[in-house]
């Protein structure tokens, strides 16, 4: 990979319109990186000179500080999808960092491949996908990763082809995201070849298709079934609906130990584990859908409590007050705590 002539950077670019949170202040100087090589030449001339590094892309898992981020931000735009079937009648795909993620999902659908159509209507860039290890209605990136290309910040090189199984993959985390030593700069999936859907597992989207779990359904169905669920709980972003002006679910479902919460719902997690639904625990302890923080300015979301939302006024601070109201609620009243989902950039709870 040849090094490029390093893109211009703006100083002082405001943060808050790049999330879809729509919050956080400025970078104190922004490049963008319409390229793999050009991610990599930004980061590493950024690391020689000791300057804080915040890589984004789609801004829909990041919960910015109002005072900014006095560093670079390298703002993803590459995009490029790729696609090999092979011999197995299987379907290689390639896909650059920065392409969005809903795009690749409904081009795979529309070129008949099943596989992604569950992940259906998730903001944000592929890129993220892996670090995240997204996730949603019974589906998982891990069950579809092949490998990733990574630029390595400790040993300043691009790593080719790194297999999913050393990612460290679980529940919404992977060591990419635990460390922050190296940068996705290219996703490979491998899905069936075939146009039905992955089996449906999830079963508010069974009830939802009229089936029965573990069937399979045309990819573009499952999609479209997928979607109206997110539209219903404010999960797809809408410039005018500001329940959709967040950074998605904000808590993990916590996994503990069977019985911890006898009257709670639960997936079982193996080994004596459950998995238990961070919205009915939030409910539970007495929060409520459109439940405001301060002065009203952010508020859960008027149509799924997961969601913490900015009423177009609010502050990252703001944000950060409801949230520690919700997960200290929920401590006082089931001894269970909640952990943010998004990565907090110069904040904490």
């Amino acid at each position: 990979m040849q090094t490029p002539v390093l893109p211009v950077p703006r100083p002082d670019v405001p943060l808050a319109p790049l999330t879809t949170l729509r919050l956080g202040g400025p970078a104190r100087r922004l490049v963008e990186a319409p390229s793999a090589e050009a991610v990599v030449a930004t980061v590493r001339a950024a690391d020689a000179a000791g300057e804080p590094v915040l890589v984004l892309g789609g801004g829909s898992n990041v919960v910015v500080a109002d005072s900014g981020v006095e560093g670079t931000v390298v703002l993803v735009t590459g995009t490029g999808i790729a696609t090999e079937r092979r011999e197995d009648g299987s379907v290689l795909v390639t896909v650059e960092a920065g392409e969005d993620w809903d795009a690749v999902v409904a081009a795979t659908v529309a070129d008949g491949l099943g596989g992604l159509e569950c992940l259906s209507g998730i903001p944000g860039r592929t890129g993220a996908t892996p670090v995240q290890n997204v996730g949603a209605y019974g589906v998982e990136i891990a069950e579809l990763l092949v490998d990733v290309d990574l630029y390595d910040r400790r040993s300043g090189t691009v790593r080719a082809h790194v297999p999913a199984a050393s990612l460290g993959l679980g529940y919404r985390t992977s060591v990419l995201k635990s460390t922050g030593s190296a940068i996705v700069l290219r996703v490979r999936f491998s899905l069936p070849g075939g146009a039905e859907s992955m089996p449906i597992r999830y079963a508010e989207l069974a009830r939802t298709l009229g089936v029965e779990q573990g069937s399979r359904v045309p990819a573009g169905v499952a999609r479209e079934a997928v979607l109206a669920l997110r539209r219903g709980k404010g999960m797809v972003l809408d410039p005018g609906d500001h329940d959709t002006w967040s950074a998605g679910s904000f808590f993990t479902n916590p996994i503990l130990r069977e019985g911890t919460v006898p009257a709670a719902p639960g997936w079982p997690a193996g080994d004596g584990l459950v998995k238990l639904p961070a919205a009915w625990l939030i409910q539970h302890a007495g929060f409520g859908r459109g439940h405001a923080g301060p002065g009203g300015r952010v508020r859960l979301s008027t149509k799924h409590v997961l969601a913490l939302t900015n009423r177009g006024a609010g502050r990252t601070e703001d944000l950060l007050g409801l949230a520690r109201e919700v997960r200290d609620g929920v401590r006082d009243a089931f001894g269970v705590e909640l952990h943010p989902e998004p990565v907090l950039v110069g904040c904490a709870l």
